[in-house]
Order: structure tokens, then C-alpha cells, then sequence
């Protein structure tokens, strides 16, 4: 090895040397081992079960100085003629090196050269201590003579030395017990505080390079098969050289098969193909049969399991992963099913101790029981004489699911390093479960939160029919501040609504819903667009600087054929004229953004004939970066005037034309309505008297207009209604005038407007009362029915439920 060492006569021995088994031993901060490697068992004569737990004192001669006061960075020196040297030193933000001497009754006197780290992790005072014999560099110099060298333990950059990062690379592989996280933070501080060296006579380096470490164990004698590359042929191994380690060769093997499945495990956050890749990474390097159950609540993706788990836990297999011929467990174990598992079982034992259960064995005595135990199911074929490993998958000390392993019984049978394994690869997976787990469950409620936000518009209004569609922008953020809207209005109007929210979110999403509940509650107060949006600017303000929003209100009409609209901030809309197919851009007035404050809003009013098609929508659909906007409202344009054969379908050819396009992130909120108006003949408007006379003039002018419609189920109902509502009018208007309006559509629509503004209400008539149980009577019969005001005065309304027979009569009129 290049040592860079000066070059000389003792150059290959001063690399040999570096080359030199260690002792790998963690104390924690009450002086107690932790960690006890292979090589600290055969240089201090203790094997980990002795050591591990025991004052690191009474086993290692470096250990006297663990609690000394901090001294910076101690060299000791080792004198190889007279032996002794200081202790260790150091505790604290140092790495500290040094010599001693063990003498034991039995034993040989020991000196040994060290390392020591202090560790950031888990508690204070750790100290990793890397030790190795110092007789091995005592011996004949290259000229025969004794060599009296001094050699002192020493640190430099890793960077001096090519090649020195071996020690790092391979320190995790003989860290017993320790998890790959934990050892991969140890070796980043050992590079960091100073890679061990060994310095002969104050001038030579020589970086020390562990002497440690072999292929895998040969074929047939552990528990795991050789890897296989892409096509399933075996890779290539080195050959084994005999004297090496085999204790290290399994912990190695199973470090890289867990390396290996770390790798192809949580390549996504679906939780479907995360559990087929926990279940597939096992088989069949590790074992013969995998099984995954989940907790049903983690795989609906309902959030976090209440509770620990016990017999009424339900528990879904959702993936089983075999080598052995195919079927053969299809009608046993099959893959979807849902059970809940007895309690003198090894799986119940699993799940509720969170623990592995290893059964090196099944005998048929052990696998008959555990058979009996499921009715209508025989598993004794499939599971006697094979051994068995259940490794529980946690997150945050809460058991998720658990998995089955098991080997055929031709195959080594698990052993204590193989549950450790397991484990090991649970925890993994688990961890990649939970991912997977709580993005399921922050995806549904982001969809539950958006679609509650979103009104259920009903597909026909009166005098319009109305489509709509969502889309989120982005698989991550599915709220959003984006809405549409459509309000039923007095006179049969209908209130188009479609605004965005600027920013994403969840405070965009509570903005969002703030100002949609706002417009719900001005529209139906009949506030004129341009009135309506000076209230939602100064709403916004009050709520916060921050809430910024673009809208667009629209009022159909359909008696009179017209809109109108007013804008605050939000891109036009398209109107598509159904004489000619053209589409155009409507020319309105553009006020700023809700929120601004401070600036006019006007009302357009735009002429419409029947069946013509108003398009809203938000900047998401027609604005994508680095283009320009007009060029997203010419392709609107152009897919909204192309021939549909449905609404539906006509809002699908919008989205695939506009949706698709390259660098659209953003949310869309699509409104389209149909103007089709409704005919005069539908329509039939009378004025009556401030007489309490015209009730009865009034309930024969109904029946007329509705056997003329040929509605004449509806003549009685109707009525009772309109006499009560004329009765109120009469008795508190104003004036001497009191209208009343007929409309025909898919059901009956009768208004009753006089010039009292004060809203009418519903009134507790006690039983001796003469009045306040008209509009009792009306909310008893009407399908619905309402009040709205304005400044001439107030309208009162109710639609009455036509009989299917007499609707499809009435619309072929």
C-alpha cells in the first residue's frame, strides 16, 4: 500500500505494520461498554457478553483516563525497548491517542497503542476506542539489529494518505449491533477529528489500515442465497480465503443485503407498491415466504392506529411474495384478505409485544396447534417443519403491521442473527411505510378538505344547465385557493361565481372558503355585481393584509337574455354564440384584485340568446410560464367553440386542449353554463290591487295560467300557497300595487314582490292567534322557498314540485 512514507530500506515494513487487526470498543458516558467487537474479544481475552455492560476500567488498560478533565489531543509514546507510556486522556471535543500496559495473572504482559473519539449522539461522555497490540511492530530492523524505534499513535487529515479511507468505509461493518445511521454518524466524526496513524521515530506516518474482513460465508453454510444481478445470474465473489473471520463474513453479508433492500425499498410514496417492495426485497435471498399484513386503518389511509392492537384488530394481508410453485398458496393465504388473528398464536404475540418471534423449527406438533387455531383453513402443509421469523413493522412505538418469514425446511433455519436482521429490516421498512402511510392519509384529507370546499352544483338551473370541473395543480398540494360557484337567485336568476385565491395551501384553501360563504350570503341578498365585489374587497381587507384574490361575478337572467358582470382582478370570459359558433373574449372592465382595497368596481351588462355557452375559469387553465396569456385565451376560445355533444363533454374537450400543455402547475377551476333562456310563453306576470279582494282574484288568476299550462295537479297546491303570500302582501305594502309571477320550468316558480323592504319571516302563532301561519303553511308545502330584499322593496318566493308526467308535458309545449 502507498503509505506515502519517504522511501527507504523500511518503507514495505512501516506499510506492513499499518496493516493491523483492531479492537473496536464504544463506552458510554457512565464508563460502562457498550459495543465489544471480535477483535477487542481476542486482544483483551473478554467475550462481548462479559464485556458488554461491565466499567470498560476493569477490561481495558486504556480505559483508567475516560473521566479525566479534557487535555486537547494527547500522543503518547511508546518506547519499544522499555515499554510504559501514559493512559488515555481526554474527554470531551478531542480525539485523544496513547500507550499501556495490561499485566494479568495468566497472561502474558499486553501493551497497547490506542485511539480514542469522543462521540455526539445519544448522551454525552461516549467515546469510541480503537486498539491494537503493540508487540506485533517489535522485531529485527532491516539490518539485523534490534529495532529500537519509538512508535507513537497519532492523527492526520484522511486526505494525506490515498486509500485511508478504508478504516471508515469498513468501521460500520464491525460495529456489532449498531444500525447503519448510528455508525455512519461515528465514522463522519472519526474523519472529522482525525484519521489514526501510527508515527515511528517522530518523522515516518503510516496510516493504520484494519487487517479485518472476508467474502460472505461459502454457499449452503448461512441463511442468505447468493445475490443475483438484473438477469438472475449470480454475482461474483471473491474467493474465500479460509483463515479469515466467518462471524464477520455473516454480519457482512447481512449488512449488504440490508443495504441492498434499503436501496429498493420507498422508491415511492404510494403505499401499494411500497408494500410489494418490502415483501419482494425478502425473497429469496433472505427467505423462501413473505407476507405483509397492515392494520386496516393504516391501509385505508385513515391516519395514525388508536391504540395497541388486540383480537378485534382486523388485519389485511396485502401482499405474498413465494418461491415456491406457483399457486400454492393462493387459496391458503390469499393475497386481500381480511382477518383478525387468534390469541394462542405466534402472529398475535408479534403484533402485540411489537417484538420478533423466532421458531427456529415448526415441529407437527407446534404447527398442528397453530393450525387449529384458524377454522376452515389447513396451513399444516404449508407451514410444518419450515422455520419461521415475525418481525413487527413500527413507527413511533406503534405497531403497524407485521411481517411473515419463513425458510423450507432444506434451508438453514433462522437464528438469533437472522432475527436481528429481520428486525433490522422492519424497522426500514416500517419506516418506509409510514412515509408512505401518512402521505396516503395527508392526500385524502387534502381531497376530503378541497371537495367540502367546493359546492356540489346541480347540473340544471333555471333557464341554464351547468358543468363544472377541478383539477389540483399538483399531486402534492391538492388544496388550493381556486372555486366556482352557482347560487339560485330570485326571478330565476342564476349567480355564476369563480374566483382564486392567490398562493397554495391550506390558508389559501380557509381564504377560499371564507370569501365563497361571503358571495353565498351577498348574492342572496340581490346585491348588484359591482356592489357585491366592493363588500368582498372590504371583507378581505378586514381578515388580513395577506388575502389577495382575483373574481369573477356574473347574473344570468333568463327572461330578459342577459348578464351581467363585473370583474375584480380575474381573467375574462368566453362567450360562445350558439347562431354562429363563434367565441369571443367579453370586453369587461377590469377592477383590481379582492384585497387591494380602495378601488371602483363596474358593472357590465351583456345580451344573450339561447343556448349560448359563458366559459369561466381560472389563470391556471390559459396562463403557463414563459408564454404569453392571450395566447392561452385564444386556444380557450377555440376549444370552447368546438361542437360537443354535452356539456360534459364539452368542458373534457376544453380540459385535454388546455390541461395538457407543458409548464401548467397551477390549480383550475372551470365553469360552464348554457344560456338557454326561458320562452315568454313560459311566463306569465299579473299586478294586483292593495285590496284584501285580489287573494281571490289572484288564486283564479293561477288557476287559469296553469291549466292553460296543463298543470292542472299542481292547481290546488299552488293556491293555498299564492293566497297566503298575497294575503301578507296586501296587508303590509306600501303602495297600491302588488305583483305576482308565474314561471314554468322543471318546476313551478310563483313571486310575490310589494314595496316593503323588512324580510318576511316565519312566526310562532300561538294557538289562539289569527295570524302568522301563511308562510308555515308555505315552507310546509314548497319544495323551497325564501325572501329577499332590496331597496324597492321585497320579493317572496317558493317553487312547487312538478309530477314527472306533467313536467315532460310541459317542456314538449
Amino acid at each position: 500500500m502507498d503509505s506515502g512514507v519517504p522511501p527507504g530500506p523500511s518503507r514495505q515494513r512501516l506499510a506492513a505494520a499499518g496493516r493491523i487487526p483492531l479492537a473496536v470498543v464504544v463506552v458510554d458516558g457512565d464508563g460502562l461498554v457498550s459495543h465489544w467487537s471480535t477483535g477487542a474479544r481476542r486482544l483483551f481475552g473478554h467475550s462481548k457478553d462479559e464485556a458488554v455492560g461491565q466499567p470498560a476500567t476493569d477490561l481495558m488498560p486504556v480505559a483508567g483516563a475516560l473521566a479525566a478533565e479534557e487535555r486537547g489531543v494527547a500522543h503518547g509514546t511508546y518506547d519499544t525497548e522499555d515499554g510504559g507510556g501514559p493512559e488515555l486522556h481526554g474527554r470531551g471535543s478531542y480525539a485523544t491517542a496513547g500507550c499501556a500496559a495490561l499485566s494479568e495473572r495468566g497472561r502474558d504482559r499486553l501493551d497497547v497503542v490506542w485511539w480514542a473519539y469522543p462521540l455526539i449522539g445519544p448522551g454525552p461522555g461516549r467515546h469510541l476506542v480503537l486498539a491494537a497490540d503493540a508487540a506485533q511492530f517489535k522485531g529485527d530492523d532491516v539490518d539485523g539489529r534490534a529495532d529500537t524505534r519509538r512508535i507513537s499513535p497519532a492523527f492526520a487529515l484522511h486526505t494525506e494518505f490515498p486509500d485511508a479511507e478504508v478504516l471508515a468505509r469498513r468501521l460500520p461493518d464491525i460495529l456489532p449491533n449498531m444500525g447503519p445511521a448510528e455508525s455512519s454518524r461515528i465514522v463522519a466524526q472519526v474523519l472529522e477529528l482525525g484519521y489514526p496513524v501510527l508515527e515511528f521515530s517522530h518523522h515516518d506516518r503510516v496510516p493504520v489500515t484494519p487487517d479485518w474482513g472476508v467474502p460472505r460465508r461459502p454457499a449452503g453454510r448461512g441463511g442468505l442465497t447468493d445475490p443475483v444481478d438484473e438477469d438472475g445470474n449470480p454475482r461474483r465473489r471473491a474467493a474465500p480465503r479460509p483463515e479469515l473471520d466467518l462471524e464477520y463474513a455473516a454480519v457482512r453479508e447481512r449488512l449488504e443485503f440490508l443495504n441492498e433492500v434499503s436501496g429498493r425499498i420507498g422508491s415511492s410514496l404510494d403505499l401499494a407498491r411500497t408494500i410489494r417492495e418490502v415483501t419482494s426485497a425478502a425473497v429469496p435471498r433472505f427467505t423462501d415466504f413473505a407476507g405483509t399484513h397492515l392494520r386496516a386503518a393504516v391501509l385505508a389511509g385513515e391516519g395514525f392506529p388508536d391504540g395497541p392492537p388486540d383480537v378485534t384488530t382486523v388485519w389485511h394481508r396485502v401482499w405474498v411474495e413465494h418461491n415456491d410453485e406457483p399457486g400454492r398458496w393462493d387459496d391458503t393465504v390469499p393475497v386481500g384478505e381480511a382477518i383478525a388473528f387468534p390469541e394462542h398464536t405466534p402472529f398475535f404475540q408479534c403484533m402485540v409485544t411489537g417484538e420478533p418471534v423466532l421458531i427456529p423449527r415448526l415441529s407437527e406438533e407446534a404447527g398442528d396447534r397453530i393450525s387449529a387455531e384458524f377454522e376452515k383453513r389447513d396451513l399444516r402443509p404449508l407451514i410444518n417443519h419450515r422455520s419461521m421469523l415475525l418481525v413487527p413493522l413500527k413507527a413511533r412505538d406503534v405497531v403497524l403491521g407485521f411481517m411473515v418469514l419463513m425458510r423450507r425446511p432444506d434451508r438453514q433455519p433462522f437464528d438469533d442473527m437472522d432475527r436481528t436482521t429481520g428486525a433490522e429490516l422492519a424497522a426500514r421498512a416500517g419506516l418506509v411505510l409510514d412515509n408512505a402511510r401518512m402521505y396516503t392519509y395527508q392526500e385524502n384529507v387534502a381531497e376530503t378538505l378541497q371537495d367540502s370546499m367546493l359546492p356540489q352544483v346541480p347540473p340544471h338551473m333555471a333557464g341554464c344547465d351547468i358543468a363544472t370541473r377541478y383539477l389540483p395543480g399538483a399531486r402534492l398540494g391538492r388544496i388550493g385557493g381556486d372555486w366556482f360557484d352557482a347560487v339560485k337567485l330570485p326571478g330565476s336568476r342564476t349567480a355564476l361565481v369563480v374566483g382564486d385565491v392567490m398562493g397554495h395551501g391550506l390558508n389559501s384553501a380557509a381564504m377560499m372558503g371564507q370569501l365563497r360563504t361571503a358571495v353565498q350570503t351577498m348574492a342572496t341578498m340581490e346585491m348588484p355585481p359591482a356592489q357585491l365585489l366592493r363588500n368582498l374587497d372590504d371583507l378581505a381587507q378586514r381578515l388580513g393584509e395577506l388575502y389577495l384574490a382575483t373574481c369573477l361575478y356574473a347574473v344570468y337572467d333568463p327572461i330578459r337574455s342577459e348578464l351581467q358582470i363585473a370583474n375584480a382582478g380575474h381573467i375574462p370570459p368566453v362567450l360562445v354564440h350558439a347562431e354562429d359558433g363563434r367565441a369571443e373574449v367579453l370586453d369587461l372592465p377590469t377592477g383590481a384584485p379582492i384585497g387591494v382595497g380602495g378601488v371602483a368596481f363596474e358593472t357590465a351588462t351583456v345580451k344573450v340568446g339561447p343556448g349560448d355557452r359563458l366559459v369561466l375559469c381560472t389563470d391556471g387553465l390559459v396562463e403557463v410560464r414563459g408564454a404569453d396569456i392571450g395566447d392561452g385565451l385564444a386556444a380557450l376560445c377555440a376549444s370552447a367553440a368546438h361542437p360537443a355533444a354535452s356539456m360534459d363533454h364539452a368542458c373534457d374537450t376544453i380540459i385535454r386542449a388546455l390541461n395538457t400543455r407543458e409548464g401548467r402547475k397551477d390549480d383550475v377551476a372551470l365553469l360552464m353554463a348554457r344560456l338557454n333562456g326561458i320562452p315568454d310563453r313560459d311566463v306569465a306576470e299579473f299586478h294586483l290591487a292593495l285590496d284584501p279582494r285580489e287573494v281571490a282574484r289572484a288564486r283564479r288568476l293561477v288557476r287559469g295560467q296553469l291549466l292553460d299550462w296543463e298543470l292542472p295537479a299542481a292547481v290546488e297546491t299552488a293556491q293555498l300557497m299564492v293566497s297566503e303570500l298575497v294575503t301578507n302582501a296586501v296587508k303590509h305594502a306600501r303602495s297600491r300595487r302588488v305583483g305576482l309571477r308565474l314561471v314554468r320550468t322543471d318546476a313551478l316558480l310563483c313571486e310575490v314582490i310589494d314595496d316593503e323592504p323588512a324580510p318576511a319571516a316565519l312566526l310562532n302563532a300561538g294557538r289562539d292567534d289569527e295570524f302568522g301561519r301563511g308562510l308555515r303553511v308555505v315552507s310546509t308545502l314548497a319544495r323551497e322557498w325564501g325572501s329577499s330584499s332590496s331597496a324597492g322593496g321585497k320579493t317572496v318566493w317558493f317553487e312547487q314540485a312538478l309530477a314527472r308526467k306533467v313536467r315532460a308535458r310541459s317542456n314538449g309545449s
